[in-house]
């Protein structure tokens, strides 16, 4: 970890969590960064600015209209100097005031401002972290490009079990790391990533397709991007915003997907296959709509799609990791298991597509990632964050492959 010299900025919200960022600034003083912190005036009745002034070694920054020592605009001033901007805790209300642009304290007059990448801890109780409107707002925020860390679950100080918890300092301190110091762990490596769901035409009007927003897929191609890897990515239909900057190929059946991965599988080091293809199409289809028919029952009739993993399973070369997802609603592990095992994949992310925050059209997911070496569960977390883990899997599959 090298955060000698950065500039971090940290905005501190009220709640009982405050502790916490008191060792924050601890650990990311004797980093060696450079820490501003803003706080809010609900903080300040958890803690007093001294104990931050103290630990920082910097004035701390409360109130909007106080007169600093040399003439700047201090808002402004923080807000560029920032090489990252951290709110930890962040409540449920300034995530609110984020997601609107509501700029009405020091705290969320800076945030507003800068350019810096922004992470939020957040920290609240869980009946309000899985609010609608909090949901609301965090996928705002996700879309804008701002990091999470966390919340954790557990006990929460109110006494209710569940996710709401600030994440550890140590968790903090590292997403900062890995935000300032972006690992280059997949520099020269050719990276494939589906993302989206496919549509097999009825006629023109009509389509059998699925839920998949790409919202996995982008994250993951963004991820293997920042660290390093020449990205292709292969897209079907999709609702989310696709990451800047990444080549894409666009597909709508799945054959369309199955042309385009099996083309291009050979030349590639990793094979990430996060898209949702449909698994039938229809046997007969029609140029022109398809009318009714004076009451009468139409029958349609599928018939199985290629299956992609499998075709790109039975061309795997030496060195290549293969990644597939299994989208499940029951017997998860299990099923899981199979397809690990028949479409010889180095690595299978199993969620149950059932559980709240998981699978489709979120932007957070509940994994539990499966090699042939055991699983690994991981909780509640956003994709971007889960897109970090299955890469982290993979540069350890290399090194045990000594690839």
């Amino acid at each position: 970890m090298s955060l000698k010299g950065r500039e971090v900025v940290l905005g501190v919200t009220g709640g009982i969590a405050v502790y916490k960022s008191v060792e924050l600034v601890s650990r990311l003083v004797k980093a060696g960064a450079n820490v501003h912190v803003i706080m809010t005036k609900n903080a300040t009745e958890f803690v007093t600015p001294l104990t931050f002034e103290t630990m920082s070694r910097n004035p701390v920054v409360v109130d909007t209209f106080a007169r600093p020592d040399k003439w700047e605009v201090e808002h402004i001033a923080l807000a560029h100097r920032a090489e990252i901007f951290v709110i930890a805790p962040a409540t449920a209300n300034v995530m609110a005031k984020m997601a609107v642009g509501i700029a009405d304290d020091m705290l969320t007059t800076t945030v507003l401002a800068t350019k810096a990448p922004i992470l939020l801890a957040p920290a609240m109780n869980t009946g309000m972290w899985t609010a609608a409107a909090t949901k609301a707002n965090t996928a705002t925020l996700a879309s804008r490009g701002v990091h999470f860390v966390g919340p954790a679950g557990g006990r929460l100080a109110c006494g209710d079990v569940g996710a709401g918890r600030m994440s550890e300092p140590k968790e903090i301190l590292s997403a900062i790391d890995a935000l300032l110091n972006p690992l280059q762990d997949f520099a020269g490596l050719k990276v494939m990533v589906t993302a989206g769901a496919t549509r097999e035409r009825l006629d023109p009007v009509r389509y059998l397709t699925n839920d998949s927003s790409g919202k996995m897929g982008f994250a993951l191609a963004e991820a293997a991007a920042k660290r390093g890897a020449e990205v292709t990515l292969v897209c079907g239909a999709v609702t989310a915003h696709a990451p800047d900057g990444i080549p894409m190929v666009r597909v709508e059946s799945t054959q369309d997907l199955y042309d385009a991965v099996t083309r291009r599988a050979p030349q590639m080091d990793v094979v990430i296959q996060a898209a949702a293809p449909a698994d039938y199409r229809f046997e007969q289809t029609w140029p022109q709509k398809l009318k009714k028919a004076d009451g009468e029952p139409l029958t349609l009739t599928l018939v199985e799609n290629p299956d992609i993993a499998a075709a790109v399973g039975e061309m795997k070369h030496p060195g290549q990791i293969l990644v597939g997802f299994a989208a499940e609603t029951q017997h998860l592990l299990e099923n899981a298991q199979k397809k690990l095992v028949k479409k010889h994949l180095d690595l299978i992310v199993a969620n149950d597509v059932s559980q709240p925050g998981a699978g489709f059209n979120v932007d957070t997911n509940i994994a539990t990632l499966i090699t042939s070496g055991g699983a690994v569960a991981y909780p509640l977390r956003t994709k971007r964050q889960l897109a970090d883990d299955i890469l982290d899997t993979v540069t350890k599959l290399r090194e045990e492959q000594k690839i």
